[in-house]
């Protein structure tokens, strides 16, 4: 019998940017804790730093918006807190504009292959 969203166990999503260059090594750090899949989405965006000034063939011009790389994690309750810290320890450089992460309750996961919900979905 499926099983419907009042029977999933709790889930987080963990949405992080971080600069682009650290992609690899945050992926390898979630995968060190039992991480498995992750999304990643090539981003343009700025915070506190609001980009900066470069000069082109002698004109200077504003870079709004840096690249900037988002990745998407499901992962249950008790595997969540284990992922943030892998995340920031893996992005972080120490300087302006190492990224956000941002978490957020899961109400429930379908794979659309099976059917399956939940944890097992993930």
């Amino acid at each position: 019998m499926p099983r419907t969203p009042r029977d999933t166990e709790p889930m987080k999503k963990i949405e992080a940017i971080i600069k682009p260059f650290k992609l690899d090594e945050v992926k390898d750090a979630l995968h060190e804790i039992g991480l498995q899949g992750l999304t990643v989405v090539e981003a343009k965006g700025f915070g506190r730093q609001k980009g900066h000034t470069e000069l082109y063939r002698g004109a200077e011009y504003v870079v709004d918006f840096l690249p900037k790389v988002k990745i998407e994690v499901i992962c249950s309750d008790d595997l969540a807190e284990r992922a943030v810290e892998a995340i920031t320890a893996a992005a972080r450089t120490g300087r302006i504009g190492d990224g956000k992460i941002f978490i957020t309750e899961v109400q429930d996961v379908v794979r659309i292959r099976t059917g399956e919900r939940g944890e097992e979905a993930v």
